[in-house]
């Protein structure tokens, strides 16, 4: 016997347990952190009119996402608004690190606009603050955001040093728990990431961190909260890494490629 419409609708609203669950956070989120993006880098935008937008929009994320009753995180906007200037300082050293370090960048102006290694760093900068601030799921939205747009999976809970380099950034994944020190270059198809996968190691430093001066080229994989690659160490691509590498080191894929020609086969 077939449902009828009232019998359906009844039915999944039993199933809608979770009455926080608004994708309206995830849209005013999206809107948030392209407003922020624009406030800070596009030279035709007004910043005084725009910051009063954002406040307005911060203060609407704040209904959304914050269910405790007093909502404290209402006041964040200000200390926020506080670290915007010291945020930009960072950022534009990362576009700097771009222009000194890839051969294919003709202006600062192009690092701005079409590199989503760059894209990523910035909304992971922004997203950061608020983490630290305790703000609930705003961030976590901001990073998945920036990793729909860029290809780049950066948890806001990472600690990233300053002018970080991040090339071509597709199917790069950095952990909640890793720690980047300063001028260090990754490539495309990175993974800084945990050895497991356990709900029990909540709050345990689960993925490794990457000393100062040091390259990680594509698709090498660094697991663990305990591995450190030391400073001014080279990462060959391809590599799987699980114990810490000392400083000045060169550690590369030792598999052998063999080319014959049709005349030696």
């Amino acid at each position: 016997m077939n449902s009828t419409k009232k019998d359906i609708i009844q039915a999944i609203q039993q199933q809608k347990e979770n009455p926080n669950l608004k994708y309206r956070l995830k849209e005013r989120t999206e809107e948030f952190t392209e407003l922020l993006f624009y406030t800070l880098f596009d030279s035709e935008t007004s910043v005084s009119k725009n910051l009063d937008t954002l406040q307005t929009l911060f203060e609407e994320l704040v209904d959304i996402a914050c269910w405790e009753p007093e909502k404290p995180c209402k006041k964040l906007w200000k200390s926020y608004l506080q670290k915007l200037p010291e945020i930009l300082e960072k950022l534009n050293k990362d576009a700097k690190a771009f222009v000194d370090n890839d051969p294919a960048a003709n202006s600062i102006e192009e690092v701005y606009l079409s590199y989503p290694g760059f894209y990523a760093i910035v909304i992971y900068r922004l997203s950061h603050e608020l983490y630290k601030f305790g703000m609930p799921l705003v961030p976590r939205l901001m990073s998945e955001y920036a990793h729909h747009i860029s290809g780049a999976d950066i948890n806001p809970g990472a600690k990233i040093g300053e002018s970080f380099f991040l090339d071509h950034a597709t199917g790069t994944v950095i952990g909640e728990t890793t720690i980047i020190k300063n001028n260090v270059k990754i490539y495309q198809g990175v993974t800084l990431g945990a050895l497991s996968v356990a709900k029990e190691l909540r709050n345990i430093k689960r993925h490794p961190t990457v000393e100062d001066n040091v390259v990680i080229y594509a698709n090498a994989t660094i697991l663990g909260g305990k591995t450190t690659i030391g400073e001014n160490s080279v990462i060959g691509g391809n590599t799987w890494i699980t114990d810490s590498i000392p400083p000045n080191s060169i550690v590369s894929n030792t598999n052998e490629v063999k080319i014959k020609t049709t005349e030696n086969v």
